[in-house]
């Protein structure tokens, strides 16, 4: 078994629970990756010039806060997925490492230190998302656009992708946002319906469809993304399922990556999907309708983000064509 202690340290260097909300939940063995799954460590040179901007400027990114597998393989290349708002989330995800807890206020400095630090990078594309802000009365809504404002201000030439919470019982937030105009609007839906009581409790399965949907009404133009994650239980139908739910809401762009336990407290993987599972389902979903599917088992929602980008604006233009449009 592979031990991962759930603790972070506090301004005065005592150690506290990093999840304090899963201190009862029952350690669970934390399996061994397959050979598929390794990744190489990273190496010195650009990746920690990454981390000194990066800490500089004093940003928070998903990359370390949910301990994302692929960190030195971005961090390489000068990529990096912001996180605003803090790096305290209301809720309480079994899937998650982000800690959670009650948030501190807003930093009305932040949008103008991520347009720094993206100018800094020199990055074409980049990804905005954010911990969840139930405290707030519009989710955080106002500071996403606050975020892509100045990054159109100061980045003009750079493509924004917003990876956002799902607003729930926020009014207005989700308009706030796409009329700021973000190129992509990703909203994860995470999982199967049947696992959200016991992986995402704090969330809804189709509030969450819905708002995929609504982000088209709004402006049928804007690439929607989604993305979940396997191993936790589900069944291949339910995947399936899905993605017809996904499709019916308008989204072009679909990810299925694979779930790892972060730590003896989060939820248990169930199993390992093998490499030739993950592009049975990513057939599948073309056959569907998706503009862009990435499935694999390191895919996650930022990974490639620039790259992916340039692929759905291509797909979009190859499907008008092909509809005489």
């Amino acid at each position: 078994m592979v031990t991962v202690v759930d603790t972070v340290s506090g301004d005065g260097g005592e150690t506290r629970p990093r999840h304090p909300e899963k201190a009862h939940r029952p350690d669970t063995e934390i399996l061994r990756k397959p050979a598929w799954i390794r990744v190489k460590a990273p190496g010195p040179g650009v990746f920690r010039q990454t981390e000194k901007l990066l800490h500089d400027n004093r940003l928070v990114t998903v990359c370390e806060e949910a301990s994302c597998p692929n960190i030195g393989e971005c961090w390489s290349k000068r990529h990096a997925t912001f996180m605003i708002m803090g790096d305290i989330c209301t809720r309480a995800c079994a899937f998650c490492n982000v800690r959670t807890g009650l948030p501190g206020a807003l930093d009305a400095s932040e949008p103008e230190r991520i347009a720094d630090a993206v100018a800094q990078l020199g990055l074409s594309h980049v990804v905005i998302t954010s911990v969840d802000r139930d405290d707030l009365g519009d989710g955080g809504a106002a500071h996403f656009a606050s975020v892509i404002t100045r990054l159109r201000q100061a980045c003009p030439d750079t493509t924004i992708e917003v990876l956002t919470p799902d607003f729930l019982r926020k009014e207005g937030a989700l308009e706030q946002v796409v009329e700021a105009g973000p190129d992509v609007f990703n909203h994860n839906l995470e999982t199967v319906p049947s696992l959200y009581l016991s992986v995402r409790p704090g969330a809804r399965y189709f509030h969450s469809i819905r708002l995929l949907q609504r982000v088209k009404e709004l402006d049928s133009a804007m690439f929607t993304k989604s993305g979940i994650m396997v191993g936790l239980g589900e069944e291949r139908n339910e995947v399936l399922q899905v993605m017809d739910d996904l499709r019916s809401a308008g989204v072009d762009f679909l990810t299925i990556g694979q779930y790892l336990q972060p730590t003896r407290k989060h939820h248990a993987v169930a199993r390992f999907v093998t490499p030739d599972e993950f592009k049975s389902l990513e057939t599948i979903a073309y056959t569907k309708g998706f503009l862009l599917v990435s499935s694999s088992p390191l895919t996650r929602s930022s990974h490639h983000a620039g790259e992916d980008f340039a692929r759905l604006r291509e797909a979009r233009q190859r499907a008008n064509e092909g509809r005489g449009r």
